[in-house]
């Protein structure tokens, strides 16, 4: 049964039915009947509007979204500045293909793209439609640019699910479970996990074992290092588990490409635009890729992805690659508004209520014994459930019934990597939101461990 919370704010969740309300459950048999059932659904949430941090399912009920749409609503949901962008270019022009032809909107955004992107290089930009086509775009033009075959990713990554970036991606194995063969030439090493270190390692004696095994291991046995043209990484593990390296990793990856003639792409899809408190995550370490894949919160919920590189790598022919909607004028437009947005007030907005997050959440290993590690950067923050915290051992049914809980308590959150709850809501969220939210997460734990 869902919770009636007693207040009437717009700005904080209030419960009407139970979950799911009638209007939502006759929704879901709908889509039951016709949509593919590979889809992921965590909890019956069937939405009919959103409006910042808040959304609206069918029955009246309001959620505080903490997924921010999967981290991809940076500036909220419909956001009034990105929703007159895009009225008033739907207006005037949707569609003309920026691969054929030249329109404005693409060539402003590519260029604040290219004056955003991490380092001072002169920067080009090729645009698709998502995240999976950001990679795509990036593993082909590190293997046109360098001429060489192979790419090495990281267990745990999720790059995602079109054959090129499932090649890279290995979170799950249902994943990959019965897509072979896989593009060739992609090996994976071990990711710099320091709760659940590969190596068995402390962070105070660590030797940067992982980027070792890719020195050591793959390029001396079976990846010679003028066949690799690109390492990918993500420089905040996303579906992993929220993951954050230490900054000696980059710096010894940064060694070793360099060493190697081996190009560096990040995938900041869920880590950019923003959402670590920065503009890009890698700038908390450092740390300049040679190519940036980016989507997800780049047009506050529109569709696009962009492949951002060094302007003398991406020197490829035209034909050589590119997207009919790919760069689409609505989106781009979007995007636009989003950054300016970004700058203006929600980057500084996200390194500030991440830091009050932070403060909450600090103590919770020491106070609620099922929490292992709370781990973050900005509003990219990852809550880590274990059975014991002495062993370590993983608790992903606990975790999973953490999440259906809050959404019965009108907190939408959603798990990552194997037993840790992940919270990216909109970089809109206000200090009272953030209180909401980790009250609620409180009162889910103290819950659970009562009952357990």
């Amino acid at each position: 049964m869902g919770t009636t919370v007693k207040t009437a704010r717009p700005d904080l969740p209030m419960l009407l039915t139970s979950l799911p309300g009638p209007r939502a459950q006759a929704l879901i048999e709908r889509d039951r009947q016709v949509v593919s059932p590979s889809y992921t659904r965590t909890y019956p949430l069937a939405v009919a509007r959103g409006d910042g941090a808040m959304v609206e399912d069918l029955d009246g009920n309001r959620f505080l979204d903490f997924n921010a749409g999967i981290a991809v609503v940076a500036s909220g949901h419909c956001h009034p500045r990105v929703v007159e962008a895009i009225q008033r270019q739907a207006a005037r022009l949707i569609h003309m293909s920026g691969t054929d032809f030249y329109y404005e909107e693409m060539v402003a955004l590519a260029e604040a793209l290219a004056r955003i992107a991490p380092g001072d290089a002169p920067r080009r930009v090729s645009f698709g439609n998502s995240g999976a086509e950001a990679i795509e775009g990036s593993i082909k033009l590190a293997r046109y640019a360098t001429g060489r075959e192979k790419i090495i990713a990281f267990y745990g990554s999720f790059h995602g699910r079109t054959m090129g970036a499932l090649s890279l991606t290995a979170r799950k194995a249902v994943q990959r479970g019965g897509f072979g063969p896989l593009v060739p030439g992609v090996l994976h090493a071990p990711y710099p996990y320091c709760y659940r270190c590969p190596s068995g390692r402390e962070p105070g004696n660590c030797a940067v074992e992982c980027v070792k095994f890719i020195e050591e291991t793959l390029l001396k046995t079976v990846a010679p290092a003028n066949e690799v043209a690109a390492i990918v990484v993500e420089p905040v593990q996303g579906e992993g588990g929220y993951v954050v390296p230490p900054r000696k990793f980059f710096d010894e990856l940064a060694r070793v490409a360099k060493q190697n003639g081996i190009l560096l792409i990040f995938d900041e899809v869920q880590s950019g635009m923003g959402r670590t408190g920065r503009m890009w995550a890698a700038e908390h370490f450092e740390a300049v890729p040679d190519i940036l894949a980016v989507a997800k919160g780049i047009a506050s919920g529109m569709p696009l992805g962009a492949t951002i590189a060094r302007s003398e790598l991406m020197n490829w022919p035209p034909g050589a690659h590119a997207s009919t909607f790919g760069g689409n004028p609505v989106a781009c437009a979007a995007a636009l508004v989003t950054i300016a947005l970004l700058e203006e007030e929600l980057v500084a907005n996200a390194a500030r209520m991440g830091a009050y997050l932070m403060d909450r959440l600090r103590d919770w290993p020491r106070r609620f014994p099922n929490v292992g590690e709370v781990r973050g950067l900005g509003l990219m923050i990852g809550i880590e459930l274990v059975e014991d915290q002495g062993t370590r051992e993983k608790a992903p049914g606990l975790r999973d019934k953490l999440v259906e809980m809050a959404f019965r308590r009108g907190l939408l959150v959603l798990g990552a990597g194997d037993c840790t709850i992940r919270l990216c809501p909109p970089l809109v969220i206000s200090r009272d939101q953030c209180d909401f939210a980790v009250e609620t997460l409180e009162e889910c734990l103290r819950t659970l461990t009562s009952a357990g």
